[in-house]
């Protein structure tokens, strides 16, 4: 009896360290960014798909950490159906909460794969996406996954193979793909988990036929819907088959509707059961810690509003806040938890109000009259993060809105609104050491005046009279001027925070007006880089070095420059090679290896662009120039496409790679 013992001991043990309590909803600040938290990293990288027949694009979050050398668990999260491959990452954060759950030891380091779950040659989200070809794609998924996406991700990536390593999850469409095909391929996944799962969700009957072998093979069903999400039933009616056949699964229904706040909270949730012993005792707590389903919700195949599907609206979060963008004192502009933006505008005489929203103001927003005189409207649908322009039309003529500040772009000064963004952090203002941006006019002979530039100079320039900085040349895009790097941009404020962070070299940046002769969208053919390339090359970069404490040398010397700025950049570079070691184009074109002819003192040439606009391409290029022994990077901007976000990250990715030894 007594050598029994140790045994029962150790049994006893090791129960008591495995089983675990019910995971509590998110609290406050569990997707927020967190400067002491370490970061893990997203990459778009595409596959091939002989399900579809091309490449296709997924992203694809590393823990922080990441090492080649370990071997992690993989989780497949899925989007929507108004979504593609970017839409957990523009409304969900999941890196964050990965982040915030890892560092705090509440989560195992896990990759996280973020496919496009429309299996078509064409699988972006615009048009009509309930059109009867896109909704059978998410369907046709189910091969493109298992034949196509798995195999790419374990042949590249350092996973653990087996079931039991294997988690599908997703929201709404992708909730009831990840029903459908998780319980469908028991021999592939152990971990299945539906958020708001869509009307795509099979019957219970089908995605269980044989639920005594579900028993013996599943490690966890994890089912959570919104309590006023119309959607509701589809969750209901699994969790009402799961319990009577006696499958051991969670059943959590929250607050909200359908809507990010849910699935975020079940991605919180969900993380954090993964991959670990787990406990079935405890999954009556959360439906103790459920709350009733609202009346009146129901089953139907109506609209996903938070999807944004044809003719939906999400349920608006009244949490509206002013944009950082305004004017003081000012109310509105404003924009809530969930990217939508709110205009009021007084204008007690007009007939018909509407917000242009964009470059150009391709978007509108038409504002309903109020009984005081003034005219307001909520966007349709969530905004990308970041800076956006737009303008008022009040009964056909355009003006600015005196509630925010004012910005040029589309050749003219236009409104401005920040929509905040989940990694901001990086542009923030804050209690760091900052440098300066002083405005400059230099002689400009071949243009007989005097022009205009902005000149950042890093914290502490002031102080050491004897050091001096190389220089980063970077221009704006068609329609901005030299303002629109600090303004639009936030250079400075990014460089102030890499600096105060160590993690570059401080170097002066010279932001100049990129036209010489004014041209129209559509027509840039006509424009002359000659004559800029004076401008900059004989005129600036000379009164530059004489005038500021430069390195005045070729290894010390970059240009860069967002869109048309990038096509400048392309031709000065490759037309004076010797004036500039560092090459970088943030949307605007791509260097082929042909186009280098002096590669002896050229250190880097750097292409971005955003994640929706032409990645492929530019991930191409750069490994086609590395390829032929150029040094070169690439960089994707996720879920943004020719716009400020872009931008802001290219030049925070930029940065650290100048004027290192």
């Amino acid at each position: 009896m007594k050598r029994m013992l140790p045994a029962v001991y150790m049994l006893l043990l090791s129960y008591s360290l495995t089983a675990q309590e019910a995971v509590q909803p998110a609290t406050a600040g569990f997707d927020q960014l967190r400067e002491t938290v370490p970061k893990g990293k997203v990459d778009t990288v595409h596959y091939p798909s002989r399900t579809v027949g091309v490449e296709r694009n997924v992203t694809v979050y590393t823990p922080p950490g990441f090492s080649k050398n370990k071997k992690y668990p993989v989780l497949y999260l899925l989007h929507g159906i108004g979504g593609d491959e970017y839409e957990w990452l523009n409304g969900g954060t999941p890196q964050v909460i990965l982040d915030n759950l890892i560092a705090g030891g509440k989560a195992v380091p896990m990759i996280v794969v973020m496919p496009n779950g429309r299996a078509m040659k064409d699988d972006r989200a615009g048009g009509n996406v309930m059109e009867p070809a896109k909704v059978q794609a998410f369907a046709t998924f189910e091969r493109d996954l298992l034949d196509d996406l798995i195999p790419f991700v374990e042949k590249n990536y350092p996973v653990r193979t087996d079931r039991e390593s294997r988690a599908i999850a997703g929201l709404s469409m992708g909730g009831g793909q990840s029903l459908n095909f998780g319980l469908g391929n028991l021999d592939r996944f152990a971990w299945v988990g539906g958020f708001s799962s869509a009307p795509n969700t099979k019957p219970p009957q089908d995605l269980l036929p044989d639920p005594g072998r579900a028993k013996a093979q599943l490690k966890l069903v994890f089912i959570s819907c919104g309590a006023s999400d119309g959607l509701i039933g589809f969750s209901k009616r699994t969790h009402e088959y799961l319990e009577e056949k006696g499958v051991p699964h969670i059943y959590f229904i929250e607050p909200g509707g359908h809507d990010f706040k849910v699935w975020k909270n079940g991605l919180y949730m969900y993380a954090q059961l993964l991959f670990k012993p787990v406990d079935p005792s405890t999954f009556a707590a959360y439906r103790k810690m459920s709350v009733e389903p609202i009346a009146g919700t129901h089953a139907g195949m109506g609209s996903q509003p938070g999807e944004k599907a044809p003719g939906a609206a999400s349920p608006v979060i009244e949490d509206f806040r002013p944009s950082l963008r305004n004017q003081p004192g000012q109310a509105y502009p404003q924009v809530n938890s969930q990217r939508y933006a709110r205009f009021r505008i007084m204008a007690p005489g007009a007939d018909s109000v509407k917000v242009n929203l964009g470059l150009g103001g391709s978007g509108g927003t038409v504002l309903k009259k109020a009984a005081d005189g003034s005219w307001m409207g909520t966007t349709a649908g969530p905004m990308d993060e970041g800076f956006h322009y737009y303008h008022v039309t009040v009964d056909g003529g355009v003006f600015n809105d005196p509630g925010t500040l004012n910005f040029f772009g589309s050749t003219r000064w236009e409104s401005g609104i920040e929509i905040p963004a989940q990694d901001q952090d990086f542009y923030a203002l804050k209690e760091v050491p900052h440098g300066h941006v002083s405005q400059i006019l230099f002689p400009s002979p071949s243009t007989h005046t005097s022009r205009r530039a902005f000149v950042y100079t890093p914290p502490g320039y002031e102080k050491d009279i004897h050091k001096r900085y190389p220089v980063l040349y970077l221009q704006h895009g068609w329609g901005e001027d030299e303002t629109g790097w600090t303004n639009q941009g936030l250079a400075h404020l990014i460089m102030d925070n890499l600096i105060a962070a160590g993690k570059i070299k401080p170097f002066i940046i010279v932001m100049t007006y990129g036209m010489t002769n004014e041209v129209k969208w559509g027509r840039m053919n006509e424009f002359k880089i000659e004559h800029f390339q004076t401008v900059l090359t004989a005129e600036l970069i000379p009164y530059i070095d004489q005038h500021f404490r430069t390195l005045s040398n070729q290894p010390n010397r970059a240009m860069a420059g967002l869109s048309m700025g990038g096509m400048e950049t392309k031709a000065i570079t490759l037309n004076r090679p010797d004036l500039f070691s560092h090459y970088a184009l943030l949307s605007g074109g791509l260097y082929a290896p042909g186009d280098i002819k002096d590669r002896a003192k050229l250190k880097l040439i750097f292409l971005s662009a955003g994640g929706r606009e032409n990645p492929d391409r530019v991930k191409k290029a750069a490994d086609d120039l590395k390829a032929a022994g150029i040094p070169a990077v690439s960089y994707m901007s996720p879920g943004t496409g020719h716009e400020w976000q872009s931008w802001r990250r290219s030049l925070y990715e930029l940065a650290p790679l100048l004027f290192k030894n």
